[in-house]
């Protein structure tokens, strides 16, 4: 074997497990099982702990490296397994001499914990990469960390403060990507609608975005990773309401429909808010799809709160839903809090999860006799404008076809291919 790479979490952790393959390989880094932790919740980090003895079996004699999100928040957590031969912290992992040091003097001859502290990183490189392995589309880095600090989340302290990538770094890139022929770039960070505060002239998401579209005239599809909506500035909304090329799928941070919990989240939005985001949104867009990340079984949550995150995904129109039950990750102010039953956490959990899956039958069946573009991720598969997945007759991955859809299964969507590839 060479080097494997095991991807946990986020689109952004996607991205940054290809800058760690390549610089791996750029370090001569050889017999490596790279691991990419997530440290979203709970069952994320056993997950990841699982997947390191499952390496380890598999590959008795490979140099077996744990990094990510988890690895930064847990360290001794992974430092102390048996099968872990390395843990480098987010910073680390993105650097060719953190591998060079295990591929000059061996495993043996590296310290085991290579972790600094993430709150004193003050830049974010933008990694460029010419492509994602096997993918139509790609992800540009745009920004990393949070400066907010959610009372259920431990991503900040994994991830660092907001930081973004200057703006003419991140549309070299995109010129780079669209040259190497991907039809779809998406935009992707920890928190995107804060990107520029900490930039000279502090542009915005919107004006990220617009740039983009007016200097990369050849670029086919941009999308947007999850979105903050209190956070859509104005010429976010322009951008929407007037270029087709940025992509009608919206994905929200919501977490949850309850003011109160809302409020003992400390969110910065309201139930209000995202409804008349959604509204706005939807009159610029009539096509727009919006997906969101609920979380199911917040600690003091009541069955009158849960049940106004049940009735949100029909007031804003949810389609993709990320359900999540709520997990007390060690160190934030909601591990503190009255938890609930672990039971009524996963049966409120199921409840929405059925509520999405409705929401998504319902939009499947509104997709027949329609006509989308669609872009081909591999032979006979591709997806729409609104990410929603599609079974076809094409077989050039990358190109971007006009299909009808004819019908659909309980998850995706059926067409046929209407003329050439565009």
């Amino acid at each position: 074997m060479t080097i494997d790479v095991v991807t946990f979490g986020c689109r952004l952790n996607a991205y940054e497990s290809e800058v760690m393959k390549r610089e791996a390989e750029a370090a001569g880094l050889k017999d490596a099982v790279l691991i990419n932790t997530c440290a979203v919740t709970n069952e994320a980090v056993r997950q990841a702990r699982q997947s390191i003895r499952r390496a380890r079996r598999e590959n008795p004699e490979a140099k077996i490296i744990v990094t990510g999100c988890a690895a930064q928040t847990e360290t001794n957590t992974f430092a102390e397994m048996g099968e872990v031969d390395l843990v480098l912290g987010n910073t680390e992992k993105l650097q060719r001499a953190s591998y060079g040091r295990v591929a000059q003097f061996g495993i043996d001859d590296t310290e085991k914990v290579i972790v600094n502290d993430i709150m004193s990183v003050r830049e974010t490189a933008g990694h460029l990469i010419d492509g994602l392995e096997g993918r139509a589309r790609a992800f540009v880095q745009v920004q990393n960390g949070c400066d907010h600090r959610c009372t259920f989340c431990i991503i900040p302290y994994g991830r660092g403060n907001s930081r973004s990538v200057p703006m003419g770094v991140v549309i070299d890139q995109i010129k780079r990507l669209v040259d190497n022929g991907y039809g779809e770039i998406v935009l992707t960070g920890v928190d995107i609608t804060s990107y520029g505060a900490d930039l000279p002239g502090t542009p915005t998401l919107g004006s990220l975005s617009a740039k983009i579209l007016k200097l990369v005239p050849d670029l086919k599809r941009l999308r947007l990773s999850s979105i903050d909506s209190i956070e859509a500035d104005e010429a976010l909304m322009e951008v929407i309401a007037s270029d087709q090329r940025l992509m009608s799928h919206f994905h929200l941070s919501l977490q949850a429909g309850d003011n109160m919990i809302l409020k003992r989240m400390k969110r910065r939005h309201s139930r209000e808010d995202t409804i008349q985001f959604c509204e706005d949104v939807r009159k610029m867009r009539p096509d727009v799809v919006f997906g969101a990340d609920i979380i199911a079984g917040f600690p003091t949550e009541t069955e009158e709160m849960f049940e106004n995150s049940l009735r949100i995904v029909e007031e804003c129109g949810l389609t993709h839903l990320h359900v999540f039950p709520f997990s007390p990750r060690p160190g934030t102010p909601a591990a503190r809090m009255p938890q609930l039953d672990r039971a009524l956490i996963k049966e409120r959990a199921s409840r929405l999860r059925a509520k999405g899956e409705e929401a998504v039958l319902h939009h499947l069946k509104s997709e027949v006799g329609k006509e989308r573009l669609v872009l081909l991720e591999k032979e006979g598969l591709g997806r729409t404008e609104q990410f929603t997945e599609v079974e076809l007759n094409a077989n050039e991955p990358g190109s971007l076809v006009k299909a009808r859809i004819t019908g659909h299964t309980h998850r995706h969507l059926i067409a046929e291919v209407i003329g050439n590839p565009l």
